[in-house]
């Protein structure tokens, strides 16, 4: 059995060296682990010399890192989070952590990213560098508070609140996502209704009103129009409803383009409320655990800016920010942007500000806030149901008004 030479670091810090007899370098660093170390650097040893190997090459047990990987599902990230946060809690050293977490992992794809992450880890990288590499998993919201705890020596506080968060996050979004099936499928039913009036039903009327051989109302004309382009066109105009999907999308993806959607979407009766509260709901939820983890005021703000999602509000936070970095208080530089703070929250973060409790009083706001945002999409989908209904039955019967106008018509001109 080979013998490797290990240099490590104990939970005080302090270098220890030694050597143990393993099958391969994987398992001799599992061991050293195993006895409360951290590996630093294992190397074979054969007749006295050892040929020197970083923890982090590649090797027997380790696997390179993958700056290719996929997004990872947040139902797994944050099982990573909230257990390594539970594993630092209870004592466990940070790579200890990280191969029990690996051992646990049934899904392959989050595997690979626990591995590389650890391996990264084992090779002297900071915990926040290391996830730094797989944003697609880790945004820099979350990067920027693990480096705070690791920084501050809280580590295991820090991972819990982001688990929190992240929680939140999750059920926050499920509610929207629950309120838009409904108009969502009534969207989906109303198209199909029409699709099979066009195709199906209106060539049929068509056909008899060539026989009448009379001049057909405007209405009729531009239903039949409609029937006819989608009946011989219809592969053509699919591809044009997909092409102007996709260059949407395309102009989206740019600064202006967001900038822009951003301001219809606040625009928006009811929506833009609702987007604006959604928004405010982050932003507090996001400093407030940020101010909680010791993160310094303007470091906090620069990271819960990312969390806004809004790019017209995250524009308003900016000027904010470089308020409070000249030294203005909080609360009033928060003020300059009513749309996202209404002076109720500048008056509490005011309070806030004064009792030095804006940690606390921020995530109070952000779970109100969330609450009365649950109140208002519970109310436009209410609202919702009997719109899309409305539309569709306004649709369909335009549809059948004008094509039964001609047949009134007829009637007329036969009485």
């Amino acid at each position: 059995m080979p013998t490797f030479a290990y240099t490590a670091i104990d939970t005080q810090g302090k270098q220890k060296k030694g050597r143990l007899d393993a099958d391969d370098r994987g398992a001799a660093m599992v061991s050293i682990e195993s006895l409360g170390l951290m590996p630093v650097d294992v190397s074979a040893s054969s007749n006295g010399q050892s040929a020197s190997k970083p923890v982090g090459g590649a090797g027997p047990g380790r696997l390179p890192f993958l700056p290719g990987s996929k997004r990872m599902k947040q139902k797994h990230v944050l099982a990573f989070i909230r257990q390594l946060g539970n594993l630092l809690a209870a004592g466990v050293p940070l790579a200890r952590g990280l191969q029990i977490l690996i051992r646990e992992t049934s899904h392959d794809g989050a595997k690979e990213q626990w591995e590389a992450v650890r391996a990264m880890v084992i090779d002297g990288t900071p915990l926040a560098d290391a996830i730094a590499q797989f944003p697609k998993s880790f945004p820099q919201v979350y990067v920027a508070m693990v480096r705070a705890g690791e920084a501050g020596g809280f580590l295991d506080v820090v991972l819990k609140q982001i688990a929190d968060f992240m929680s939140r996050e999750r059920e926050l979004k499920s509610k929207i996502s629950t309120a838009l099936i409904y108009p969502a499928v009534l969207a989906t039913i109303a198209t199909g209704v029409v699709i099979f009036l066009l195709t199906w039903f209106i060539p049929r009327f068509s056909s008899i009103f060539d026989e009448f051989g009379q001049t057909l109302p405007l209405l009729t004309r531009i239903i039949q129009a409609a029937s006819f382009a989608l009946l011989n066109y219809g592969p053509f105009v699919l591809v044009g409803v997909i092409v102007t999907v996709l260059a949407v999308r395309q102009a989206l993806t740019s600064a202006k383009g967001r900038r822009k959607r951003d301001e219809i979407v606040l625009r928006l009766p009811g929506i833009g409320a609702a987007a604006a509260r959604f928004s405010l709901v982050r932003f507090c939820r996001m400093l407030g655990t940020l101010q909680g983890a010791g993160v310094p005021l303007i470091a906090s703000l620069k990271v819960a800016r990312a969390a806004i999602g809004n790019q017209t509000l995250t524009d308003a936070v900016d000027r904010a920010i470089e308020n409070v970095q000249e030294g203005a208080p909080l609360a009033r530089s928060l003020g300059e942007c009513p749309q996202l703070f209404p002076s109720s929250v500048v008056e509490m973060v005011s309070v806030a500000e004064e009792s030095g409790q804006i940690s606390e009083e921020l995530i109070r706001m952000a779970g109100e806030f969330e609450e009365e945002l649950d109140r208002q999409l519970r109310v436009l989908v209410s609202l919702a149901e009997p719109a899309m209904l409305f539309m569709m039955a306004s649709l369909v019967g335009l549809i059948v008004v004008g094509m039964l106008l001609p047949v009134f018509d007829l009637w007329d001109a036969i009485q």
